[in-house]
């Protein structure tokens, strides 16, 4: 008789355990459907900040006085947390100019601000130009505002919207709510303040981000693709497997795999593109930066400059940005773009198409692993010929090379072939 409960008790538990595990199974695929729905909708809200072409209300910004052609102003931009919001920003229109001229969107790293200096010089170039502040704050400083996040104490005005905290840090709040959607909204919205003056030609508005204005420049080109080029400039997508802070902090945000990482989107991004960085960048490394290039179907050039630096000034004193806008908005096309590229039995080997004559090669290598940062690059002379209208360039790349690209110049300006890592 207790064998014969035993066998009943057995039989119950096994069809008790069955009858859970179903539910368990259908509980986690609903769990799974309801995550993914929501990733879905998600991403659908991204790309619709795609629709916010109307250009949108400016107001002047009091207490700032004009700056030459420098106007300070306030536009209208998406309400944050129920609220109103505004973006402070300065627009210049170049002085002496016939008809309507070119424009660019410039967009500030972490700890900047909307630069009227960097305005002034694209406008010196002839653009019309609008540098825009996305963390709600303006140029005046003030030592209260002063944080890990703003250590210039950049002043907040009096319709921001959020700030950025860390490296996406804000992932569990609501997507409206979130620093890097309203960064992208503000974006576009200048994209169509610009385009609606009657001295833009609404054909070539282009874009430059330096640092986290490169992260949001790399998100928006797969969202707007009105923009006629783009630079940008360090910041890239595909960071969650980096080896540093960014890798840590976005290695498990399954809401930037999913939703924010600009390799979602980069095969939108059909306009000519400048990637501009240095060898040396410890911030965003050279492999996500090629992962950006190699996803985007329209053409692009790479300019990787050793030394160079990390900052505001040095890609803005550089003549490199403005040359690539130039060769976009005159020919269609970057003015120098490398065509092929050959890896024989330690020899590598280059086509570059150039519009400008080109003049010194080098080839840019490394022995070291791990982060491209953290490497030491050596530079040896490399060999340029001509033939026809391209340019050939070969080097040898020294025993135990673990990555490399080619640099060919063009007085002060650099060129480079795609960065390349040796299995």
């Amino acid at each position: 008789m207790k064998d014969f409960r035993n066998v009943v008790l057995l039989v119950f538990i096994t069809i008790f355990g069955f009858v859970f595990e179903c539910d368990r199974c259908c509980s986690q695929d609903d769990l799974t459907s309801a995550s993914k729905k929501q990733r879905k909708e998600e991403q659908e809200q991204v790309l619709a900040l795609s629709q916010l072409t109307i250009a949108p209300e400016t107001r002047v910004a009091e207490g700032f006085a004009d700056d030459g052609e420098l106007k300070a102003i306030f536009y209208d931009t998406l309400p944050w947390q129920g609220k109103p919001t505004k973006v402070f920003a300065w627009l210049g229109i170049p002085k002496n100019r016939t008809g309507k001229v070119p424009a660019v969107v410039l967009l500030h790293g972490g700890g900047g601000t909307a630069f009227k200096e960097w305005v002034r010089k694209w406008n010196e170039r002839g653009y019309a130009a609008i540098s825009i502040a996305v963390e709600g704050q303006t140029d005046a400083v003030d030592a209260s505002f002063k944080g890990p996040d703003n250590p210039a104490g950049w002043k907040r005005h009096a319709w921001p919207g959020p700030n950025r905290k860390g490296i996406y840090a804000d992932s569990s709040v609501s997507l409206k709510d979130q620093w890097i959607y309203h960064a992208v909204a503000d974006t576009v919205l200048a994209n169509s303040l610009l385009r609606a003056l009657p001295e833009v030609d609404s054909s070539q508005v282009g874009l430059m981000g330096i640092s986290w204005g490169g992260v949001i420049a790399s998100t928006v080109i797969g969202i707007d693709d009105r923009f006629a080029f783009a630079i940008p400039t360090y910041g890239c997508g595909h960071l969650y497997d980096s080896d540093n802070q960014y890798g840590r902090a976005l290695g498990q945000n399954s809401l930037y795999r999913e939703v924010w990482d600009p390799m979602l989107r980069m095969n939108r991004a059909t306009m000519p593109t400048l990637w501009f960085s240095w060898p040396e960048e410890t911030h965003f490394p050279l492999d996500s930066h090629a992962a950006n290039y190699n996803a985007a179907p329209g053409p692009h050039m790479v300019s990787l400059i050793p030394r160079m630096g990390h900052g505001h000034e040095p890609p803005w004193n550089l003549p490199d940005s403005y040359a690539f806008a130039d060769s976009v908005v005159r020919d269609g096309t970057p003015w120098c773009v490398q065509s092929k590229r050959k890896h024989t039995n330690g020899v590598v080997e280059c086509e570059f198409k150039s519009t400008k004559p080109l003049g010194v090669a080098v080839l840019v290598t490394t022995t070291d692993a791990g982060f491209t940062g953290s490497r030491k690059w050596i530079e040896t002379p490399a060999t340029l010929t001509k033939q026809g209208e391209a340019w050939l360039f070969s080097g040898t790349l020294p025993a135990g090379t673990t990555a490399w690209f080619a640099n060919v110049r063009s007085g002060d300006l650099t060129a480079s072939s795609d960065y390349q890592q040796v299995p």
